[in-house]
């Protein structure tokens, strides 16, 4: 991973972002030698935003289960029968 100083990225910024676009690579941003932000490719952004709501969504069934908070098939399909018509 890459790691450039805030104030590089302030008179850089146009070319360490053509560098992004290109390699794909995160850039680590430090402001007073502590980490301050990633900089992500837009396309990589959305990917990992995608991966997020999956993990979230299979996370939400997770509980659902050992909550005890399912249907039986035959239930959801009745459920959704009557909701349907």
């Amino acid at each position: 991973m890459k790691i450039e100083l805030v104030t590089n990225l302030k008179r850089h910024a146009t070319k360490i972002l053509a560098d992004l676009r290109v390699t794909k690579e995160p850039i680590l941003i430090t402001e007073h030698g502590q980490p301050s932000a990633y900089l992500v490719d837009v396309q990589d952004y959305k990917f990992m935003q995608r991966r997020l709501e999956l993990l979230e969504g299979l996370s939400r069934g997770e509980r659902a289960v050992l909550e005890e908070k399912t249907y039986s098939h035959s239930a959801a399909r009745e459920k959704m029968d009557k909701w349907l018509k």
